[in-house]
């Protein structure tokens, strides 16, 4: 039991060093041309490793524990890799536009290509799929809870003053876009 729940942990911080690599990486690349975050970057890695810090500590207890590890490990598995796959679609599809903070970048415009012509924010759906998959390969029911509330809080938070910067830099053409779209899941939300 023990193995498996360090390997997880192992996993979780090594995705992190990845989500950080990136950060450092895309913000040498890119002509920052405008910036307004209002601290949401910060206000979601700080949710992201509460969930992470609870998660995980509910997920060393017995308390909220389903005994089947092998099946969630294999769910959790399978779940990370879809979210990473979406995570690195929607990354390579906005190509030097993506960057960790809300920023606008030299020729910047609006992509509606690859998951962006269903959903306005395909990456965060990545990430909260990656973290679902984590928490759930923990075989613990309130990990998940105690993943996925804090890490959704941070996103809607992220979205909406993402959207109210695109709004303010592109205008009509990024409000046509959100009547098309919806923000993470198609058809849905």
């Amino acid at each position: 039991m023990y193995t498996r729940f360090f390997l997880i942990l192992a996993f979780a911080y090594l995705y992190g060093f990845f989500e950080f690599y990136m950060n450092v990486r895309l913000t040498k690349k890119s002509s920052i041309v405008k910036s307004s975050d209002k601290g949401s970057i910060r206000f979601l890695f700080t949710l992201i490793q509460i969930g992470c810090l609870f998660s995980f500590g509910v997920g060393a207890t017995n308390t909220g524990k389903i005994d089947d590890w092998n099946t969630f490990i294999i769910i959790g598995a399978i779940l990370i890799l879809l979210g990473f796959i979406i995570r690195i679609s929607s990354i390579m599809t906005l190509k030097r536009q993506y960057t960790y903070t809300v920023t606008r970048v030299e020729n910047h415009a609006l992509i509606e290509s690859g998951l962006y012509k269903f959903i306005r924010h395909p990456g965060y759906l990545g990430l909260l799929i990656i973290f679902l998959g984590i928490s759930t390969a923990l075989s613990n029911w309130l990990s998940v809870i105690l993943m996925i509330v804090p890490l959704f809080i941070g996103i809607m938070y992220r979205i909406r003053v993402e959207e109210s910067f695109l709004i303010g830099q592109m205008g009509q053409n990024y409000t046509e876009y959100q009547k098309r779209t919806k923000r993470l899941v198609p058809m849905i939300f």
